[in-house]
């Protein structure tokens, strides 16, 4: 047996009153999703444990059946590694988010999705006027970025720039936790607010602005943490010897390389509703042959979400159904080696409060062979009534590879 999981970040959503009340899950056509969830079984599964946040290095941890006590650090760690920034001991690492402002509000957390090519124009001109032997900017993919700073404290209060959408800014700076983190505080919230004079007159904002594009007119500095270590999968889970990881985003190939698992990049891959979802399903079928565990890490959904944008999110939850769902089921139905089907958000990110949150996801597992229970539909409401029930932890993956 094979396996493959399909996370569709963000996917999952709220009731919403313009779709009479029903979650996008519900109210968009996924009879691919819907066909697997009635050949297969379904569950729920709490992605957040208690006392967490509800970020997305968290989720796909856990997911991956980890414990999260164990770990210590933040996403920026997973995506300097991702990145293929080497961390010394006592360097903090800090996601470096490019942003708009617009007066005392953070207009826009992603910088009106910038292009990876303006970006790369704009963190050099950051490190030319504000790196130095201690701060050093690195260049990541359209508006995500890292920023390490030598002999930083990580005892900080940071609130990531997606929980931050249309409201004042300086409400949510960064903020020591104890008296030694002072003096990093300041570092950081002093680069945020240099980097705000330095870029807003910058040709590359300029030339935005003159196609009535959002600027990239600051920085978001988050999610402060040191050099992170994991168990490997295959250490865990002895059904997992090769493994690969496919994602647009840094930040997934670093929880994969971490855990293991070897990055396959994809041309094409955008991260959001235009990415190329053929070269995606390619490359994990691709990787299904010879690897026992592929990850298919899909981005758009979580983007549209934050974006607030109905239709976006719809039609992104479709294209997955149609260009990778539907493929993938077609494709793995001939061969002899049978492969798990695993499909599954990896948190929900409601349209309409536009972040994060910890309610449970919905999750199928469909395998040749496997009993089906009585759910027909893949969607919050109906797989709650799966036969997997509520699960937590590692139980998922778990059950996954119990076969």
């Amino acid at each position: 047996m094979k396996y493959i999981i399909v996370l569709c970040d963000g996917m999952s959503d709220r009731p919403i009153k313009s779709l009479n009340n029903q979650t996008l899950l519900q109210y968009a056509r996924t009879p691919n999703m819907d066909l697997l969830a009635s050949l297969g079984r379904t569950g729920q599964l709490l992605t957040i444990p208690v006392g967490f946040d509800p970020g997305s290095e968290v989720a796909n941890i856990s997911i991956l059946g980890y414990d999260l006590s164990d770990i210590q650090e933040g996403r920026a760690a997973f995506e300097a590694i991702g990145i293929g920034v080497e961390l010394q001991n006592k360097d903090l690492v800090l996601r470096c988010n490019l942003i708009n402002i617009e007066g005392d509000f953070l207009n826009n957390h992603t910088a009106g999705y910038i292009t990876t090519e303006e970006a790369e124009v704009l963190l050099t001109y950051l490190q030319e006027h504000l790196g130095n032997d201690r701060i050093r900017f690195y260049s990541g993919k359209q508006f995500r970025h890292l920023v390490v700073v030598k002999e930083g404290d990580k005892q900080l209060e940071c609130t990531p720039p997606h929980e931050v959408p249309l409201q004042p800014y300086y409400n949510y700076l960064p903020k020591a936790i104890t008296i030694e983190a002072k003096e990093t505080a300041s570092l950081i919230n002093d680069l945020m607010s240099k980097s705000h004079k330095f870029l807003t007159d910058h040709p590359v904002n300029l030339n935005r602005i003159s196609k009535g594009k959002v600027p990239a007119n600051g920085i978001w500095l988050w999610s402060p943490s040191h050099r992170v270590k994991i168990k490997l999968l295959s250490e865990i889970y002895p059904a997992i010897q090769k493994g690969s990881v496919i994602s647009a985003t840094d930040l997934m190939r670093g929880i994969g390389v971490c855990a293991g698992l070897h990055p396959i990049k994809v041309e094409g891959a955008t991260g959001l509703y235009d990415t190329n979802y053929k070269n995606k399903l390619d490359a994990a079928l691709d990787a299904l042959v010879t690897d026992d565990f592929v990850y298919l890490h899909i981005e758009a959904c979580d983007e549209a979400g934050h974006a607030g944008d109905i239709p976006t999110k719809r039609l992104s939850i479709e294209n997955i159904d149609e260009q990778i769902v539907g493929p993938l089921y077609e494709a793995l139905k001939s061969w002899k080696t049978p492969v798990s089907i695993a499909i599954l958000p990896d948190h929900s990110t409601p349209c309409e409060i536009r972040t994060h949150t910890s309610d449970p996801v919905p999750f199928l597992i469909y395998y040749p062979g496997i009993t089906p229970d009585n759910v027909q539909r893949f969607d919050e409401v109906e797989c709650e009534k799966g036969s997997y029930g509520l699960l937590k932890g590692n139980q998922f993956m778990n059950e996954l590879l119990r076969v």
